[in-house]
């Protein structure tokens, strides 16, 4: 039987397994990432990995909940809840939040492709779901249903939709894409405090 690894090894390898998963799973996805991709540069076995992470999924699911506290900070705090109207709060939310899709790859990844995230609920608790919830998209949820009229989820998907724009920029041209996202904006926020 191998001998465990000390406290010193379990952070360290901890580390790298999350830097490898947050590089790989932002570029290659959930599916076509390899355990010895994420194992090898940790310098450990594949099946070692189960003594981190109770799955690949958990892992994924752990290299995002590490970016939430940052996520939530620059598009919650400095933005949605900064102060002002509900109409000024809304437009810094969703321009911080382009921003962070154009800087942040995990983030990107996941708002581009939803269903990785679906495979990574199927595998995880409830209890580890619970702590999804209390995110960003928690307090954004909060935000709409005390200071906006309207069913929430709705005003939720009305603002995803905002932000599948920044997925398909390339459609619309380096040049306009600027221009466009500010006047979706602004007719969004508009439309959904007026």
């Amino acid at each position: 039987m191998p001998a465990a690894f000390t406290e010193e090894e379990r952070e360290r390898i901890t580390e790298r397994l999350l830097d490898t998963a947050t590089r790989l799973f932002s570029t290659q996805g959930l599916r076509k990432t390899s355990l010895e991709e994420l194992t090898a540069p940790a310098g450990i076995a594949k099946t070692s990995l189960y003594a981190f992470f109770p799955s690949k999924e958990d892992l994924y699911f752990e290299a995002a909940l590490r970016q939430n506290e940052q996520v939530r900070r620059r598009v919650i705090d400095e933005a949605l809840l900064r102060g002002g109207d509900p109409r000024d709060a809304l437009r810094r939310f969703l321009r911080a939040t382009v921003a962070e899709l154009e800087a942040n790859p995990l983030y990107r990844r996941l708002m581009a492709h939803p269903e990785e995230m679906a495979a990574v609920a199927a595998r995880l608790t409830p209890e580890r779901m619970a702590m999804a919830a209390r995110g960003p998209m928690g307090d954004l949820l909060e935000f709409l249903g005390t200071r906006l009229d309207g069913d929430p989820e709705v005003l939720l998907g009305v603002l995803r939709a905002v932000l599948l724009t920044p997925l398909h920029a390339d459609h619309l041209g380096k040049e306009l894409y600027p221009a466009v996202m500010e006047r979706l904006i602004d007719a969004v926020t508009e439309g959904l405090t007026s």
